[in-house]
């Protein structure tokens, strides 16, 4: 495996040194485990770290951070914790273990490239045992050792383990022919009762054979679906369902994903009756187009939940009362919540007014920059309308943003009392520079004279 730790970026090995000199500090054993070591061995990006600790799992993660001068969440009832870090980290500890490998990596630089600047995450955990009081239920978890920890995970892909241990550091711990089933395209659950233990794994099996265009196993496809058969997905709590629902609907291609989710299990867990249609699978293509548009074009602006626009469209087919149903039964966030709930109230009315001839470009603007960004996106799939799209392509193009110069220190140099009345002034000056009436402060100061020299 020291192969394939070459293949990282310096800034990362640094954060895997830096853990290794704390293991030892504390004369515990580490481990690389889970996704990153599976995406390691696919050669696919993966930023973040995941660290079994056989030993004091928030203390290993407490002297880390310090050591990484990062930001620490603990969960002392899970013996958890996850750093934050700067990506820019620069840290220097000696030890043996990583001197080649710190050269072969910095001429092998770019092989897994940095994307972004994002602070990474290093999630740490103490090696434990579950046990699963009855199906669907969370399990019981008591200190365990490596063995006990890789047993309890969901799939065979994640069961791999680099050591970060000085006496076999780099070596590769494979107790259940993970790197095969990687290596074939499987996906393969460890027992089985998996699927009974916790059903969220149905969805989770689904999403890492369409991440990877891998197959379910046979004998796991079997369990998946006497699972389904015996209405697991009914069984477990709604907000895991929605976790791992958000997970899937995350991926590049969410669409594949919800497919084949629905030729295994069905969709009636999120609301009964809900199904994929070949209308409802249009409209998601047409959603995913959309919203690949915005991310291409407006990398400026703030962050797209592209899941909520995906779970909204799924939904299209459904009454309010039904998409009320599943926000209160999935205890979205407030804000979450009202963005999909906003979209079918206001839907059916905007895309009529949108689709006028000869809107101005101030009332799309007036009618557009309350909604948030996920919103304005389902209205130009659901629109199917040329108009409507021209005009949210402006709005996003040419009016968002937009704002004035003039200020209330303005209007009183010209002689207005103030008052209320401001507001309404400051709007028709946006509404004359939205249409194309004023562009320069002193055409907006002239504009005022204007309104006040014919009291209008």
């Amino acid at each position: 495996m020291k192969e394939y730790l070459k293949r990282l970026p310096p800034n990362m090995l640094e954060l895997i040194e830096a853990a290794q000199v704390v293991a030892q500090d504390f004369n515990y054993k580490a481990y690389l485990v889970g996704g990153f070591v599976r995406d390691l061995i696919l050669g696919v990006n993966n930023l973040d770290l995941d660290i079994a600790v056989e030993g004091e799992g928030i203390k290993f993660a407490e002297a880390l951070a310090e050591k990484l001068n990062g930001k620490i969440i603990s969960h002392k009832r899970f013996g958890t914790a996850t750093i934050t870090v700067n990506p820019h980290l620069k840290i220097d500890p000696s030890t043996p273990s990583f001197d080649k490998l710190r050269t072969s990596s910095e001429q092998s630089r770019g092989t897994l490239r940095v994307n972004g600047e994002r602070s990474r995450t290093i999630d740490i955990a103490t090696t434990r045992k579950e046990f699963y009081r009855e199906p669907g239920s969370l399990p019981l978890v008591n200190k365990g050792g490596l063995k006990d920890d890789l047993s309890r995970r969901d799939f065979t892909i994640n069961t791999l383990v680099i050591s970060l241990n000085r006496e076999n550091f780099g070596q590769l711990l494979d107790l259940f022919a993970g790197k095969s089933d990687i290596l074939r395209g499987k996906v393969r659950i460890l027992h089985n009762l998996s699927f009974l233990d916790d059903p969220t794994r149905i969805l989770r099996a689904v999403r890492f054979e369409q991440r990877y265009d891998f197959k379910i196993d046979s004998e796991t496809l079997k369990r998946l679906k006497e699972a389904v058969e015996l209405k697991m997905l009914f069984a477990v709590s709604p907000q895991r369902l929605r976790d791992e629902l958000i997970l899937m609907l995350k991926e590049k291609e969410p669409l594949k994903a919800l497919k084949r989710l629905d030729e295994l299990a069905g969709l009636g867990f999120i609301s009964p009756g809900l199904k994929l249609s070949g209308k409802t699978e249009k409209y998601l293509e047409l959603i995913h187009n959309h919203v690949q548009w915005f991310k291409a074009k407006f990398t400026s602006h703030r962050h797209l939940d592209s899941w909520l626009v995906y779970l909204a469209g799924l939904m299209e087919g459904l009454d309010q009362e039904h998409v009320q149903a599943v926000c209160d039964r999935f205890v979205f966030r407030k804000g979450e919540k009202k963005r999909i709930l906003d979209f079918f109230l206001i839907r059916d009315k905007l895309i009529s007014i949108l689709s006028r001839p000869g809107l101005k470009p101030s009332s799309v603007f007036h009618l557009l920059e309350p909604l948030s960004y996920e919103v304005i996106l389902l209205l130009k799939a659901a629109a199917r309308n040329k108009r409507v799209s021209v005009h949210i392509e402006n709005f996003f193009h040419v009016y968002h943003g937009t704002g004035i110069t003039l200020r209330g220190h303005d209007l009183n140099g010209l002689g207005f009392v103030p008052g209320p009345h401001y507001q309404k002034i400051f709007r028709r000056v946006l509404n004359a520079k939205l249409n194309g009436k004023v562009k320069t402060t002193q055409e907006e100061l002239e504009f005022v004279r204007k309104i006040k020299e014919r009291n209008i």
